[in-house]
């Protein structure tokens, strides 16, 4: 009961003692602040924030709420866009324009618990590949990115009544390994990494989807790469159902991510540059952005 009170407290008298905070600016730029609540009014930690320039689109500041529910950046004046998201609650989207030699005072976000959506109806499913895209990222010599995708694949949902019961099987072909570079390709296909000649195919099947709330699952499965299975878990974002395409087909999308440790795949190729930087990191963020078609109230046939 004490901690309740205090809390509300806290809550009352935040923006009369933000009044007085400053932010140390460079010279010509211009602050930003936020307090994020919660449904019920309490500070929101851990949430993101993403700035985006308007004229140029480019991502300028990106971080989350400490555990008092703030955020704040210094930015160079123009137009923004400012995202601040949390699981299980809904987005908040404005716009803020940063003026040079300026901070207001922080302006309180209270996010709304999420509508749920509709589940996709029961039955067999899909992918379509013209849009559907495997993605990957991985940190190459310790400080760039190299952005990569696979080309061909096919996979496959069963929605059961019971949503955590529902399975989701994918195969990628490995050799369709694309990263926009002919040689880094070849080498990527080769024994060095996916040695695509023994192990043409990298697989997931599924084993459960375990609700997190809002529009949030987690899809908990076995990935097959390499000659190597391993538990993952994909965290996945349900992203509803809509009647569109060239035939206006039922279609539902879904967005999951994982990160994957390469030599849980034996993927442990290793050169090294002066002062021991590696030219391939430890890890790969993999990016599954789906949209499938309903085919038909039974089980779709699992990608051979």
């Amino acid at each position: 009961m004490a901690l309740g009170l205090l809390r509300r407290r806290w809550s009352k008298d935040a923006p009369a003692r933000s009044v007085g905070l400053t932010l140390p600016l460079p010279p010509g730029a211009g602050g930003v602040a936020r307090t994020v609540l919660d449904p019920v009014d309490q500070p929101l930690g851990g949430a993101d924030v993403t700035v985006t320039a308007l004229d140029t689109h480019q991502v300028t500041a990106r971080g989350t709420t400490d555990p008092f529910g703030f955020f704040m950046a210094a930015l160079p004046p123009g137009r923004y866009s400012m995202l601040t998201v949390a699981e299980g609650l809904d987005p908040h989207r404005e716009t803020v324009e940063i003026v040079a030699d300026s901070c207001p005072a922080p302006a309180r976000i209270r996010l709304q618990p999420a509508r749920q959506l509709a589940l996709p109806p029961t039955g067999g499913w899909v992918f379509d590949p013209p849009h559907t895209a495997i993605r990957f990222i991985a940190k190459h010599v310790g400080m760039a990115h190299v952005h990569g995708r696979f080309e061909r694949f096919d996979g496959a949902i069963t929605v059961a009544p019971d949503m955590s019961q529902s399975t989701v099987r994918v195969r990628i072909d490995a050799s369709s390994i694309n990263t926009g570079n002919t040689t880094r390709d070849n080498h990527l296909r080769s024994g060095d990494f996916l040695d695509v000649e023994r192990y043409p195919y990298i697989d997931f099947a599924s084993a459960r989807f375990a609700y997190r709330g809002g529009s949030k699952w987690t899809l908990l499965g076995t990935l097959t790469m390499h000659g190597v299975s391993r538990s993952v878990s994909l965290d996945t974002t349900y992203l509803g159902t809509v009647n569109g395409g060239y035939g206006e087909e039922l279609r539902c999308a879904a967005l999951a991510t994982a990160e994957l440790h390469r030599e849980d795949y034996t993927l442990n190729w290793r050169s090294m540059l002066a002062r021991g930087i590696a030219v391939v990191g430890p890890t790969v963020q993999l990016e599954l952005d789906v949209q499938a078609m309903y085919r038909s109230p039974e089980t779709p046939t699992p990608p051979e």
